[in-house]
């Protein structure tokens, strides 16, 4: 008789099959009805997803939605609403690599290429030569500092800045802490290809949930449209290639600072304390000692890393209170 082990791995070995190329889950209502109010535009032969909802009579102003890493511009639906009713346009993408624009594999994502896509839609959307609002989060707060940089540096095709609202990213790498699944996928070639195949949506669940506070944490349909927007396109297959920001960030820690604390854009930073990613107290300590023209909001002590989802009113709050001060 051949040993159990024998047994196991052969009934094993075809389930682990099935479950590498099990479909993506379909779209729920919710996230029928995003993606149906969207449009694609072409970005070096790439599809890129995107909204834009005319708003406010009477308004020229225009806000730009840069979400963060590993969800989708679904991350503002919260706040899309009352965003439509301040302003003239409300745009929001799904960077490359997310959400649903293309995931292109292999390919090496980049920052640089991110703020790229940002500035080709922008030209797209005849917004060019007006002035902007942007609002980002997470992994899009670096994105904007790059687009910063080259806008503060007069670079051609650069976004014009009217405001910069950031939130909850981890603009310094020595206050960042990314998560164990982040660190292991970022810098294990040769175990990242397995870990991106084996993630599923009971790893996806706990690791999203960790960064939401105990008492705002998502609802199971809120939880499932996002792991649906990630495997949408193969999306977890991408992962490691998309987490190499974090790397990019260390190496170019003096270009996006640097354009964060000498910049003379309005800025304003929205916060969620409890986050375990850029935890309080240190990094808003060293986000006021550097960025000393920023002015800051800190929401209650229950709110985490996805602000925008778990605190939307205090999010609308700050940033209208921000947006009208200037």
């Amino acid at each position: 008789m051949k040993e159990w082990w024998v047994h196991v791995g052969l009934i094993c070995i075809p389930l682990v099959a099935v479950y590498l190329h099990i479909p993506p889950p379909h779209l729920s209502p919710a996230l029928q009805k995003w993606h149906s109010a969207g449009e694609v535009f072409h970005f070096r032969g790439r599809e890129i997803f995107y909204r834009d909802s005319s708003g406010a009579l009477g308004s020229s102003d225009v806000i730009i939605l840069l979400h963060g890493f590993p969800t989708s511009s679904f991350d503002w639906n919260k706040i899309w609403e009352p965003l439509t009713q301040r302003f003239h346009r409300v745009i929001a993408l799904d960077f490359l690599g997310f959400g649903f624009s293309d995931k292109p594999r292999p390919h090496k994502y980049s920052i640089f290429e991110q703020a790229s896509v940002v500035e080709a839609l922008a030209a797209h959307l005849g917004l060019s030569h007006q002035r902007v609002n942007v609002m980002s989060h997470d992994y899009g707060d670096t994105v904007a500092l790059e687009l910063l940089y080259r806008s503060d540096q007069n670079r051609t095709g650069h976004l014009t800045f009217n405001s910069l609202c950031l939130s909850n990213g981890g603009l310094f790498p020595e206050t960042h802490y990314p998560r164990l699944l982040q660190r292991l996928l970022k810098d294990s070639s040769f175990l990242a290809p397995v870990l991106t195949r084996l993630t599923n949506y009971m790893l996806f669940q706990k690791g999203i949930g960790d960064v939401f506070g105990p008492y705002t944490q998502p609802t199971d349909a809120e939880f499932w449209d996002m792991w649906t927007g990630l495997r949408h396109n193969d999306g977890n297959l991408v992962l490691d290639s998309i987490l190499q920001y974090i790397n990019q960030r260390l190496k170019h820690r003096e270009r996006w600072v640097g354009a964060l604390t000498s910049t003379f854009v309005p800025l304003h930073m929205i916060y969620g304390p409890l986050d375990p990613v850029n935890p309080h107290p240190q990094f808003i300590r060293l986000y006021q000692k550097l960025v000393q023209r920023s002015t800051i909001t800190i929401l209650d002590e229950h709110i985490s890393h996805y602000p925008q989802l778990e605190d939307p009113t205090g999010f609308l709050n700050a940033y209208f209170n921000f947006i009208h001060s200037f």
